[in-house]
């Protein structure tokens, strides 16, 4: 299973962003401003064709920009609420391993009590834990083995 990036280190998801805040700003400006020169040369009684032609023109190329970035920027909404619908694996608990309460070593290695004196009696191993010394030998090297 592949692992995907937060939305938040996506580039893509960035660049959609501002470019649509980008794309919008710019068409608002290219609006107001057409729109406010064409206002001003109407009223003053020096608007000339190029001014009223053209400045529709504008006026609309810069109302469409700003259509596409409110669509952009709903694409981004969706694309950031369709993120946090996807499943999230989940982590898996390691617990560390539990000690045996009957066992007289801590960590392995060690022993929890040491003997209080050489008079304590030394039991003598199971039947099961008892190794041949000349089969662990052989085991180990294949020269000694043959």
């Amino acid at each position: 299973m592949t692992t995907r990036p937060r939305l938040v280190r996506s580039i893509p998801f960035w660049i959609l962003l501002a470019g649509s805040a980008g794309v919008a700003g710019y068409g608002a400006s290219m609006v107001t401003g057409t729109l406010d020169s064409m206002t001003t040369t109407l009223l003053d009684g020096t608007a000339t064709g190029v001014d009223v032609y053209v400045g529709q023109s504008t006026a609309v190329v810069g109302a469409v920009l700003i259509g596409a970035g409110v669509v952009g920027l709903l694409l981004t909404l969706a694309v950031a609420t369709a993120a946090t619908l996807r499943p999230v694996a989940a982590p898996e608990v390691v617990e560390p391993p539990q000690a045996d309460p009957d066992s007289e070593l801590d960590d392995g290695d060690t022993p929890v009590e040491a003997p209080a004196d050489d008079d304590t009696p030394v039991e003598a191993p199971a039947d099961d834990e008892i190794v041949d010394a000349e089969q662990t030998t052989s085991d180990r090297d294949p020269v000694r083995a043959g």
